[in-house]
């Protein structure tokens, strides 16, 4: 009764096979409601422990979706729970399926070797708990799976969680990352959760605007340092979530003595706007906001850094463009054409924004 239809779902997602797993929830929620919390959770586990669908690593089946199932039940087993109680279930799950040693194995190891592995722990804490609430239970599940962890492996860890996935297998694109460019699609569900984390630094102890800067420093370097358009679409994702983390991000590295580096991020934040065919509003307005944090000759010294920088990017791009064979390969053609319009179109909204105030 339990697996009903699991391994075989109708599409999509086999709805009715899910209503089972809420219906099955609310049995057990019912049947043992007079039962202390540490009761109720040894009889789940002496139920689903029988089910290698609800265990990491242990379901062979293409396409399983006994973790959403198992997701499914739980939210509705567990609704309206008070918070000790989640944390209960947080160190059942933790004991149950052997989580803290296999995320350990797959944020200390080499990123993509323990493929399997990193994709399981994915579809299970993301189908079990992540995905299954609204924000602020989301954020308290997240923070159960990030805390154990120093901040350069909840960098990783996040990575594993929320990464893109390349076709056709959906192994995390761990080398992708640095060797080639992601679309703003993929990079999405990153950026989202790190403004979740960021919007309710206030209500964490455990977690800073310094932590978020560490962790998103230790994001963009790892396994080796991303494509540079790969940084700048996740920092364009993050503003147009209306999240003030880029900003935070940019005027840190600023206060670091990191002009060339700002200046080269904005110069491609700015590209990828283009490309990806966002309006230059949320770009200029950032950059306007990075300027009100100088005087005056200071904010003269960045414009004139970012001015320059435009100029070396293009130059870049003019000479890998002619020193190369891309009769075939329109790509850098593409990214210079892009790159002159992103200059022309951020200028003319810039000196517009400039003028009005």
């Amino acid at each position: 009764m339990i697996t009903q239809s699991i391994n075989h779902p109708t599409p999509p997602y086999a709805h009715g096979n899910f209503e089972h797993y809420e219906a099955l929830g609310w049995l057990f929620k019912r049947c043992t409601l007079l039962l202390p919390t540490e009761d109720r959770l040894t009889l789940i586990s002496s139920t689903f422990s029988q089910m290698p669908c609800f265990k990491l690593e242990e379901c062979t089946a293409a396409g399983c979706l006994g973790f959403y199932g198992y997701g499914v039940f739980l939210k509705t087993m567990i609704s309206g729970w008070g918070e000790v109680e989640w944390h209960r279930v947080f160190n059942f799950l933790c004991s149950f399926t052997n989580l803290l040693p296999k995320i350990k194995m797959a944020v200390t190891g080499t990123p993509g070797v323990s493929c399997s592995l990193e994709l399981q722990l994915r579809l299970f804490c993301r189908q079990v708990l992540l995905d299954r609430w609204p924000g602020k239970d989301t954020l308290f599940w997240l923070t159960r799976i990030l805390k154990p962890w120093p901040m350069v492996l909840q960098a990783r860890l996040l990575f594993i969680l929320y990464g893109p996935l390349l076709p056709p297998d959906s192994t995390l694109a761990w080398q992708g990352m640095v060797e080639r460019e992601m679309s703003t699609t993929a990079l999405w569900d990153m950026a989202g959760v790190i403004v979740l984390l960021y919007s309710n630094l206030d209500h964490l102890t455990d977690w800073t605007t310094d932590t978020m800067q560490t962790i998103l420093e230790e994001l963009i370097v790892f396994p080796e340092v991303w494509h540079m358009e790969n940084v700048a679409r996740l920092l364009l994702c993050l503003v147009l979530c209306g999240s003030t983390v880029c900003f935070s991000f940019l005027a840190n590295k600023l206060h670091n003595g990191q002009l060339l580096e700002v200046s080269r991020l904005i110069v491609h934040i700015i590209l990828v706007c283009e490309k990806d065919g966002f309006s230059m509003n949320v770009v200029v307005k950032m950059v306007h906001q990075v300027c009100q944090g100088f005087n005056t000759s200071e904010r003269f010294a960045f414009i004139q850094r970012l001015e320059d920088m435009f100029s070396e990017v293009t130059m870049e791009l003019i000479e890998f463009v002619t020193a190369g064979n891309h009769h075939e390969d329109m790509g850098p053609f593409q990214t210079l054409r892009s790159l002159l319009q992103s200059s022309a179109h951020f200028h003319a909204k810039f000196l517009h924004m400039t003028l009005q105030n």
